[in-house]
């Protein structure tokens, strides 16, 4: 049975997560994203430096020892959030969240000391294959060690990444392994998808070289343990876009008048404002509750994740919706910012399961399922 087993201090934001956030606006406020989109790397070099070396996003929940600076999920929370907020293409939820947290709860000290410092760094990107979707990659022993075979598609960022962590059938059972690809034995397509701001890719192994990660017989819990770390991302993010939906939408209904005075006086246009406000209220306390769950390693992490997946979803629909409709013609053109908002809403959605597939997951967790 869930409990809630901490204080309502562990949602507090302190003073060093303020100062993070402040500092991450700051930078991100230049932040061009269709300039971002349109490079073919998929994100300005420069603009990752910059989040690993003078921020350090990056190494924000990695360990001291593996050249992280040893905080906890929810500094990278609000990293996340304000990500989310301007729709940075950077590969930080594939690189940081899915491979780096792979690395961690693999438990592999080799592996971690092996990759873990350079992607604390930035010199490394990387991502997650076969979690998300059923991929059927199979590995085989080789001469020279264990090869990959197989196909996986929609990788999130799987044409750029220069490490894959992946999760492919063994003889003795599924198994994690690091793989460095090379276009010889890794053929990667990008995939042209809804949202433009978060590439992802069709990958197909020819005898790819890898070398196993973990134990055996942990691997199913690292999965597991991933993807709530996904889930619990992701909706940080979708906050972060939620919360810069209402601010644009304020914004407009402020200046933009009708009949002589602001539209945004108007009590239906105030109605909606206000079911908008509380919906991303509620977002901002899932998200934070699961963020803190994560970061104190809670037994109740499967279902804050879940729960957070579920209402920050919710929120992102219904505030991409408003930010498109309160702006009126302008906000349904591709030229405003709304229109890529409501492509990164739409395609989360389904990201790490649909709404409804965690409304089930809670059931089960909760028992209330038949």
């Amino acid at each position: 049975m869930f409990r809630l087993d901490m204080g309502p201090e562990a949602l507090l934001e302190t003073d060093e997560q303020r100062q993070l956030r402040a500092v991450l606006r700051d930078l991100l406020g230049a932040c061009d994203v269709r300039a971002e989109v349109e490079n073919p790397r998929g994100c300005d070099r420069s603009l990752w430096d910059r989040l690993a070396r003078e921020i350090g996003v990056h190494g924000l929940a990695v360990p001291e020892e593996y050249g992280g600076a040893g905080c906890t999920f929810a500094e990278l929370g609000v990293a996340l959030e304000e990500l989310g907020r301007v729709l940075c293409p950077a590969p930080v939820l594939s690189t940081v969240v899915l491979a780096g947290h792979a690395l961690v709860a693999s438990g592999d000290r080799q592996a971690c000391a092996r990759w873990l410092p350079g992607i604390a760094s930035g010199g490394l990107t990387a991502t997650a294959v076969g979690f998300l979707h059923p991929a059927g990659l199979t590995a085989e022993r080789g001469p020279d060690g264990w090869v990959l075979r197989g196909t996986a598609d929609f990788v999130p960022d799987g044409e750029g990444a220069e490490l894959l962590l992946v999760l492919a059938r063994a003889p003795d059972g599924e198994r994690l392994f690091a793989c460095e690809p090379d276009a010889a034995t890794c053929e990667r397509t990008a995939r042209r998808v809804l949202d433009p701001t978060r590439r992802q890719a069709l990958l197909r192994f020819r005898g790819a070289r890898a070398e196993p990660v973990g134990d055996p017989a942990t691997t199913a819990a690292t999965v597991d343990a991933v993807l709530d770390a996904g889930r619990v991302a992701l909706a940080a993010e979708q906050l972060g876009g939620s919360a810069h939906a209402l601010d644009a939408v304020l914004a407009h209904v402020s200046r933009r008048t009708q009949f002589g005075r602001p539209i945004g006086s108007f009590q239906a246009v105030k109605h909606r404002l206000a079911d908008l406000l509380v919906a991303i209220e509620g977002a901002r306390s899932a998200s934070a509750y699961a963020s803190a769950c994560l970061a104190a390693g809670a037994d109740g992490l499967p279902l804050a994740a879940s729960a957070a997946a579920v209402v920050c979803t919710d929120a992102y629909r219904l505030a991409t919706t408003e930010y498109v409709q309160l702006h009126g013609g302008i906000g349904f053109t591709w030229e405003h910012a709304a229109h890529l908002h409501l492509r990164r809403a739409r395609a989360d959605e389904a990201l790490f399961g649909t709404a409804d597939d965690h409304r089930l997951r809670l059931a089960g967790l909760l028992g209330l399922a038949d």
